[in-house]
């Protein structure tokens, strides 16, 4: 008795369609040295400070060692009433005045404020941090922070004393 096997049309198109993309996945692999990417992510630990806009760039450089030539950086601060965000690093009075900007716009002790168990500066921390936000995003070149010339990342702590922040700091890149 003689055996036949059927191959059909449909089962030859398959199999040549996958060794053709596993060939083509090579290529693209050696040809355009696709790398794969790397996510790191650690939490950094900043030091109690008092109300104000604080200049973080050199400590968080400091926490972040090795740097992908190519990414992003994204902080996170795991706190309602502090905020990050970049601006300008040259002029102390930027600091003072953003600051003075915030306790301008929004006030202790209004009499609306419902929220109050936690001092007179709590509910206004909530409020500034809403606006000024919670995280930032910066690219990584050259294994360093692509930052402008005259920019720097800071913390604004808008509690009198308001202790320890903790910032997520997760790492994208290649």
């Amino acid at each position: 008795m003689i055996l036949s096997t059927k191959i059909n049309n449909s089962t030859i198109v398959a199999t040549i369609y996958t060794i053709y993309t596993t060939i083509l996945l090579i290529i693209c692999i050696f040809a355009f040295q696709i790398k794969p990417i790397m996510i790191i992510q650690r939490e950094i630990l900043l030091t109690s400070r008092h109300r104000g806009a604080h200049l973080i760039t050199h400590e968080i450089e400091q926490q972040l060692t090795s740097l992908p030539k190519v990414g992003i950086l994204h902080l996170f601060i795991k706190h309602t009433s502090a905020a990050l965000t970049i601006n300008e690093n040259a002029d102390p009075d930027v600091r003072t005045d953003l600051a003075s900007i915030f306790d301008h716009i929004v006030k202790e002790r209004e009499p609306y404020y419902q929220h109050t168990l936690e001092g007179a500066d709590d509910m206004p921390a909530h409020a500034k941090s809403t606006i000024v936000g919670s995280s930032i995003t910066i690219p990584i070149s050259n294994h360093k922070l692509n930052l402008g010339i005259w920019q720097g990342i800071y913390l604004f702590e808008f509690r009198n004393y308001g202790g320890k922040r903790n910032i997520v700091a997760t790492i994208i890149g290649e």
